[in-house]
């Protein structure tokens, strides 16, 4: 009987958090997914007239070659980001669990490429990779590495090296700071003990650090993938997703239709399969975290 009484109370706690993910997620994929559905063009979209096409947009938008050189630049993009971003974090993230003097300044010091906007950071990159007047040619060139200036942002393999660089630049700060979080709660007296019994640094890591970073990890790698998979702003300028479509990716590619070429319905569908990614490392983030016992992550 107390529990009945007590369930609309519950509710009303309920009702804020529900309305808002209904107002501000539910209402925009629900919106997108019939955008998909229909021939919405730069007409449609100031008339309103959007006739109904069904599964049209999904088959010419997947079907072409387009849109696989894109999907592989993403995974690409992604996997080559997410592991450089994980490596160079936990490295960073193990050098600053030690005690030494200026490490909270360094520690500042290091979020300020992740505080810079994208498009900030992406007009520094294009102007320090320019083949000709850029800065890194130079100091190349200066160390007697190359004769000529490498194209690091107009030849197809260089391109997508560089943005994948660069975008590891952008993300490291984050996964440092999730990963150094993670370490800071595990117990110091396991370290002590650790060290008594003759553990190298080797052995803690590998049998006592990474079992417990592990959940911390898990869940750094799918913000990483998830926030990596969506990146848009940072390619479009420093190539716009040349040369050739090198460095084209699904989002890109969603906004190049969407908002260059007016064909919302075709970016709705990139955009349809860019919720679906991210929904399935969401997805497998959950079940692996149930069958761990829902370890929460203190990060």
């Amino acid at each position: 009987m107390r529990r009945a009484r007590e369930r609309p109370a519950a509710w009303l706690f309920v009702l804020p958090a529900a309305a808002y993910l209904l107002l501000f997620l539910g209402c925009p994929l629900v919106q997108n997914l019939v955008m998909s559905l229909r021939r919405y063009d730069a007409t449609g979209f100031a008339t309103g007239d959007a006739p109904f096409t069904g599964l049209r947009n999904h088959a010419a938008v997947l079907s072409s070659t387009l849109f696989s050189e894109a999907a592989v630049n993403t995974a690409l993009f992604t996997a080559g980001s997410v592991l450089g971003q994980f490596t160079i974090g936990l490295a960073l993230a193990l050098f600053f669990q030690r005690r030494f003097p200026l490490a909270g300044p360094l520690r500042a010091l290091l979020l300020l490429p992740w505080l810079l906007p994208l498009v900030v950071s992406g007009a520094i990159w294009r102007w320090m990779l320019d083949p000709d007047t850029g800065p890194v040619n130079a100091l190349l060139r200066g160390l007697h590495l190359t004769s000529s200036g490498i194209p690091w942002l107009t030849g197809p393999t260089e391109a997508l090296v560089s943005v994948i660089v660069v975008n590891i630049w952008v993300g490291v700060p984050f996964t440092t700071a999730l990963l150094y979080g993670g370490l800071q709660d595990i117990p110091p007296h396991l370290y002590e003990a650790a060290r008594l019994d003759g553990a190298g640094p080797v052995r803690i890591l590998r049998h006592l650090t990474w079992p417990l970073l592990r959940p911390v990890a898990r869940v750094v790698v799918l913000l990483g993938v998830v926030y990596t998979v969506k990146t848009a702003d940072l390619i479009l300028v420093l190539t716009g997703g040349g040369p050739a479509g090198a460095t084209q990716t699904l989002a890109t590619r969603a906004y190049e239709l969407s908002f260059q070429r007016y064909e919302f319905g075709y970016g709705a569908v990139l955009g349809n399969v860019l919720i679906a990614v991210s929904t399935l490392f969401a997805l497998l983030h959950l079940r692996r975290l149930r069958a761990g016992g829902g370890r929460a992550v203190s990060a």
